[in-house]
């Protein structure tokens, strides 16, 4: 039964970069152009950035208040170059250190856990946080490999803000 389930979940994230993969020629022929970034401040946000054209990667980060229980921002990996797989996603501030590599994301996703997350079919990904965390201010930061050990990073400045049902009283 693991290893079916191991399996399972070995060929979702397969599709996850062959999918994310595919999505970076159309991409990159369509525009030259570099997304700009949105300022930081209080209100909710969807911010997009990308490293130099060279790298071409580009991740975006969605703050926008849900209608759900606990903490969290989405994020959606668009673009990478190819040959680069994601492999390791971090949160980095001054009173917290989460480092959970894509195994660690798919296992959040399934059980719910606090950390960064993958869904099992790799629609949906982002952070899970807990309450002591609000308003941290910090940074992500995406790991990509290829299969020679080369790596690429790509990384935000964020302020961790809470989602909608999280400000209700109890």
């Amino acid at each position: 039964m693991n290893n079916k389930k191991y399996s399972y979940i070995i060929s979702v994230l397969c599709m996850l970069l062959l999918t994310s993969g595919c999505a970076m020629k159309s991409e990159s022929e369509a525009s030259d152009a570099q997304p700009s970034e949105t300022n930081q401040d209080n209100t909710p946000k969807i911010e997009d950035a990308s490293a130099d054209s060279e790298n071409e990667i580009l991740i975006i980060i969605d703050q926008t208040p849900k209608p759900i229980e606990g903490n969290s921002f989405d994020f959606v990996v668009k673009q990478v170059p190819e040959g680069f797989a994601l492999v390791e996603i971090q949160w980095i501030s001054k009173d917290n250190l989460i480092v959970n590599s894509v195994q660690d994301a798919i296992e959040h996703g399934a059980n719910g856990e606090d950390g960064f997350y993958i869904s099992g079919d790799g629609q949906f990904s982002g952070f899970i946080y807990p309450d002591e965390m609000k308003g941290e201010e910090g940074q992500v930061v995406f790991l990509f490999k290829d299969s020679e050990g080369n790596e690429l990073t790509w990384k935000k400045n964020l302020t961790l803000s809470p989602s909608a049902n999280s400000q209700e009283g109890e």
